[in-house]
């Protein structure tokens, strides 16, 4: 069974995402509610993929990304980032890493796995 990991800061959007993927999308779905744990558990855990929140108290999600690049760890996991910033600028800089893909919030819980497993489809593909 595929696992993914879930960093995202609010209880309710780790909820929501954790029904619809592990019942839609048959995923196993670890979660963290900061970046540091975020780290620590995507380094532990070796998920096969990495929903990630941008926005985060303690460390902002791009950072986090730029981290888990540098890991050789965790370098391999595909991210795709969760946010609520879709304006013309942050879309060019999600653009410009090496995202899977960008889901926007508030998202369709229906079809997050089918988006997840489309961003994840095309990711292996460049790779």
């Amino acid at each position: 069974m595929e696992r993914i990991l879930v960093i995202d800061d609010e209880v309710r959007i780790q909820e929501v995402v954790q029904v619809c993927l592990e019942t839609l999308g048959n995923w196993v779905v670890i979660t963290a509610s900061a970046g540091k744990e975020g780290l620590v558990k995507a380094e532990l855990e070796q998920p096969d993929a990495i929903l990630l929140d941008v926005s985060l108290p303690d460390i902002d999600g791009l950072t986090i990304f730029q981290q888990l690049q540098t890991n050789a760890a965790t370098r391999h996991i595909p991210v795709i980032l969760l946010t609520a910033k879709v304006q013309t600028s942050d879309r060019q800089q999600f653009d410009q890493i090496a995202v899977a893909g960008v889901i926007a919030k508030p998202f369709d819980a229906l079809t997050l796995p089918e988006q997840v497993r489309s961003f994840l489809q095309g990711w292996m593909g460049h790779g």
